[in-house]
This record gives C-alpha cells, structure tokens and sequence, in this order.
C-alpha cells in the first residue's frame, strides 16, 4: 500500500490500462486507496473491465458456426457477404473470408454497428490474421444488364472461386449461392452471428468505400465520399443539378429521371 501512495494518480491510470485480470494484486491494493481520483480511475477500469468481457463473451458466441464446422470435419469455412446492394451509384462488392482458430479479434461485428475509424483498424488486421481473403466487384453495367440480386450472387460465387484454398463449407449472410457444389448455411443478418461473414461485411465495406470516395473525385457534386452511392439528400440534389454519372444505375429508381 506504501507504495500505491507513493504513485500519481496519472501512474496509476497507465498501471490499469496494462492490466485485464481483475485479481492482479494491484486492483486489490487500489481499493483501499482513499484518494478520490485513484476511485474514479478504479471504477473507469471496472466499467472498461466489464464492457471487454461483454465483448468476448459475444466474440464467443459469434464464432458458434465455425467452431461447429471445424469439429465436423470442415478444415476450410468461408464466410461470405455483400455490400453495395442499395446505392443508387457505384458497383456491388462481395468478400468472402476464411479464418481459423486463432483468429482474436474481438472488435469484428457487424460494420454497420462500428465506426470509420474502427472499421479501418479491423481491416488491416482482419486483412493480416485471415489465412485467405477474396474480393470479387460487380459495376453498375452489370448490375443493371442481370438486376441487382443477380449480380451480388454472380460476384458472390466469383469470390468463393477465386479462393486458392476450397471451402469445405460457407457460411453466407441472406443470399443462397445454389449453383455453388459447396455445403452452406444461409443466416439473416450474418455478419451479427457469424465471426467470418462479420469479417468479410467488415473488409467488404472498406474496399467499397474507397472505390466510392475515388468515384468522388472523378464525379465531383453528388458527395460520393460522404454517401457513398446511398439515395441521400446530398446525393439527389446532385442528380438533379448535374444528371445521372457513369456510375449510376439506370434500373434504380429516380436515376432514370436524370439520364441527358
């Protein structure tokens, strides 16, 4: 205790932001720190403490599917996903990604629920721990010649094909693939349930979104960096001061209305 006395408060904050076992004699000795500060930093790495172990309970439970997989003589599980199916602008992108045991990256959810900045950092991890990852692109010229559907499964399967190790099994976020001669499971809202489709929903998005803010500087005026694609108000006040670009869809509706 002497020697807890002896740190600041500052010390003892960079003491607890090494430590993730709740019985490290540290912790203990902090609670019979009286000083109001060294409380507030105890209750901070409580809360932090207690919000990880939420985290990796629920990294756990995402990665149900594969570990079932794997136990049932699957070497190789892809998760796949999609994004880009909505925008009024700009191409498909499908991902689909193989991990494996080791994977630990307990921030990988959903991409919708993350923010820039963190969908970036998981991307190049996620990038750097997967033992594959492959990208297939479908341009708004064949979005519009197959329909969008179409097009994701075309651009889906193409990302299981070029994989250079073959899946045992795939895990796809709402899209069957049956033209496929691979076992999968088809999940709603995979990338909530599923370790792998997160992953691909998360390295999906990012290339997406860079393509979408390059876009931006060759089609300047529809915000393309900020929306990337998606029917904002920003984006349609574009179409309708300029018209429709190269890359909007002409079976999306209201593009049709702004084609010269």
């Amino acid at each position: 205790m002497a020697l807890m006395n002896k740190m600041t408060i500052a010390e003892i904050k960079r003491q607890l932001a090494t430590i993730t076992d709740p019985t490290a004699p540290l912790i203990n000795e902090l609670k019979d720190d009286s000083r109001k500060g060294v409380q507030q930093a105890l209750k901070q790495w409580q809360r932090r403490f207690k919000a990880y172990q939420a985290a990796l309970q629920a990294f756990h439970q995402r990665f149900k599917y594969e570990n079932y997989y794997w136990t049932h003589g699957c070497h190789y599980v892809a998760g796949m996903d999609e994004v880009g199916r909505g925008p009024l602008a700009g191409p498909v992108v499908t991902c689909a990604v193989i991990l494996d045991s080791s994977f630990d990256l307990v921030g990988v959810t959903d991409s919708k629920q993350l923010t820039r900045h963190e969908r970036e950092e998981l991307y190049l991890q996620i990038v750097n721990e997967a033992v594959e990852i492959s990208i297939a692109v479908n341009d708004r010229e064949k979005i519009d010649r197959l329909n969008i559907y179409a097009a994701t499964q075309d651009a889906m399967m193409r990302s299981v094909r070029s994989l250079n190790h073959r899946p045992d099994h795939l895990i796809v976020d709402a899209v069957p693939l049956p033209e496929l001669a691979v076992p999968q499971t088809t999940l709603i809202k995979g990338d909530q349930k599923s370790i792998s489709v997160a992953a691909a929903s998360i390295v999906a998005k990012e290339y997406r979104d860079h393509l979408m803010r390059d876009y931006d500087q060759v089609y300047p005026g529809y915000g393309f960096a900020e929306n990337m694609g998606y029917g904002t108000q920003q984006h349609l006040a574009g179409l309708r001061k300029l018209g429709a670009c190269p890359i909007h869809r002409r079976s999306f509706s209201p593009v049709p209305e702004y084609l010269n």
